[in-house]
């Protein structure tokens, strides 16, 4: 962990380390991903099943052997707990409530009454979700991906999720029957991407792949972009606890600390105006982190990324953290509601000393899954917008055309383009 003052004249040299953390590691397995997906383009099923045998350690005479069977998902609900089903039916109901309320319908417009405009929103046919399964098991990434596909009205979702040994776990199949998904396979890595991406004899082609991943798989899903849509380049994740010296230092410790168990890349930062809340936090760090069961990725993480930040105005915090623009942000100050205006860049923002990050992840209802490195800046949280493609609908009638055709016809000129002037002036004449 860093210590920093933000008026130290070295202070961006040294923040720069954690602000740019992966860039050289994407650059690196560049070229390794490259040739994982020309292989699975060029041998199909055949690449999928020695990539998985390889990375996974899974043995398959045939990509269908992959897939999830009906029996498997129902023997997983045997597996878990009535609590757990309980808590992730909660949770598919809440965040299905929220997206809910983000579906838009097609609409037409009869303002001219010889002119009709519209937008048509169909939703897309096909999606690939992916559901990162290396290091933890992750119910909740299938939920926050499936649940918006499934309300945008998603013809059918494909999941995919690596299983080390060949096991997956039983909360992430419950989870993905809960929220709607049609077929799951134990692929994963950037030949998941690329199977998805291109098709292969068993795994279909898809019109979007979402959904988080390591660094191999935000490579993947960069460079097969155009074949398919994509959600987001996502980065290792990343939480900003803004302070104004209020509150439990305990608490903004936990939620730190709830960032850096992800992994060893994770970022977690609080900036303050109080330097001595600044020390306790620090300290209650170092106590908490003795308890975690993931100590080791935890701790690499915070004495790499972990950085507390002294400002003297809560003027130069706010200014900071919109320059940095947090995949997760936590107002922890008196009066979040009194700043809240000036946040313009965040991925989510989690209002109050009671609000912890942890209850966006889960089933507070928005999307968890947010934009990083920055590109709050312009990227927005996964929705059901990311779900549907939306056609524009343009109808005139013969005097329509005759208000505004010479105008079309003089713009056209404009850029030289004779044929375009030419197909509106035939009909003008008559």
């Amino acid at each position: 962990m860093i210590f920093l003052n933000i008026n130290d004249i070295d202070f961006e040299a040294r923040f720069s380390t954690i602000l740019f953390r992966g860039e050289e590691t994407g650059r690196e397995v560049e070229q390794t991903v490259l040739d994982i997906i020309a292989d699975v383009r060029s041998r199909g099923d055949e690449a999928l099943l020695e990539l998985t045998r390889r990375f996974d350690r899974v043995e398959a005479s045939a990509v269908a052997e992959l897939e999830v069977s009906a029996a498997e998902i129902e023997e997983a609900f045997s597996l878990v707990s009535a609590d757990d089903i309980a808590a992730l039916k909660l949770a598919v109901e809440r965040v299905a409530r929220f997206h809910e309320k983000q579906k838009q319908q097609t609409w037409i417009s009869t303002e001219e009454p010889d002119i009709m405009l519209g937008q048509k929103v169909t939703p897309l046919s096909k999606v690939g979700i992916y559901v990162p399964g290396g290091k933890a098991s992750y119910p909740s990434s299938v939920i926050m991906n499936a649940v918006p596909a499934r309300v945008a009205g998603v013809g059918e979702i494909i999941m995919v999720v690596p299983s080390p040994g060949g096991e997956i776990s039983p909360h992430v199949l419950v989870a993905a029957r809960l929220s709607g998904v049609d077929r799951i396979f134990r692929i994963g890595g950037a030949q998941a991407v690329a199977a998805l991406a291109y098709g292969t004899a068993t795994v279909p082609k898809v019109d979007k792949i979402t959904g988080p991943g390591n660094i191999y798989v935000a490579t993947a899903k960069k460079l097969v972009f155009g074949q398919v849509g994509i959600d987001m380049i996502a980065g290792p994740s990343e939480i900003l606890v803004i302070n104004d010296g209020s509150g439990n230092p305990a608490h903004i410790a936990a939620d730190l600390l709830s960032q850096a168990e992800h992994d060893e890349l994770a970022s977690s930062i609080l900036i303050t105006t109080d330097s001595l809340f600044a020390e306790q936090v620090a300290a209650e760090v170092e106590l908490q982190l003795s308890r975690l069961s993931r100590e080791t990725i935890a701790r690499a993480s915070w004495e790499k990324y972990g950085a507390i930040i002294v400002a003297d105005t809560l003027d130069k915090v706010i200014a900071f953290s919109n320059r940095i623009a947090p995949e997760h942000l936590e107002l922890a100050v008196a009066d979040p509601f009194a700043i809240l205006s000036q946040i313009i860049n965040a991925g989510a923002v989690f209002m109050g000393h009671w609000t912890p990050e942890a209850a966006g992840d889960y089933l507070a209802g928005p999307n968890h899954t947010l934009p990083t490195g920055g590109t709050s800046r312009f990227f927005s949280p996964l929705s059901v917008d990311d779900f549907v493609k939306k056609s524009s609908i343009v109808y005139f009638s013969q005097t329509g055309l005759s208000r505004l055709g010479n105008d079309i016809v003089r713009i056209a000129g404009l850029e030289g383009l004779e044929a375009h002037a030419r197909s509106v002036s035939l009909r003008l004449e008559g």
